[in-house]
């Protein structure tokens, strides 16, 4: 994140706002539950930017159909364009990442990180899923 974080910081977006905004166009819309879990974010956070997004027009909440106590939250345009904005320079410093570290290798990493979070995804709810 640090080459980015300049960026984000002109923008006057966090870190963690951003990973917000990304889950929400990449992912689609989702209850704060599932926002949480893919961002990666304790639900008090993802509550407190929420609202903040909000109140720049960046995403909307609005009452789950089925389920009147959840809200459905997903990007708005002008948050879509914001990302869409942004991704695109997030793309090319991946590309010097590849250039630099090498595009296998980043490519394996990725992999490898992601199997991982795969892996310990139990341990956030306290389960111990390690097979005998």
């Amino acid at each position: 994140m640090a080459p980015i974080r300049p960026y984000l910081r002109a923008v006057d977006l966090t870190d963690q706002q951003w990973r917000v905004l990304r889950v929400l166009v990449d992912e689609g819309a989702t209850d704060a539950s599932g926002l949480a879990e893919a961002a990666l974010l304790r639900p008090p956070t993802v509550t407190r930017i929420l609202q903040q997004l909000a109140d720049r027009g960046l995403l909307v909440r609005r009452l789950h159909a089925h389920d009147g106590r959840r809200s459905w939250i997903s990007a708005t345009p002008k948050g879509r364009a914001f990302v869409e904005k942004t991704a695109i320079h997030v793309s090319d410093l991946l590309g010097q990442y590849g250039e630099h570290f090498g595009t296998e290798r980043l490519q394996a990493l990725q992999a490898e990180l992601a199997a991982l979070a795969t892996s310990i995804a139990h341990l956030a709810c306290g389960e111990d899923a390690r097979e005998d």
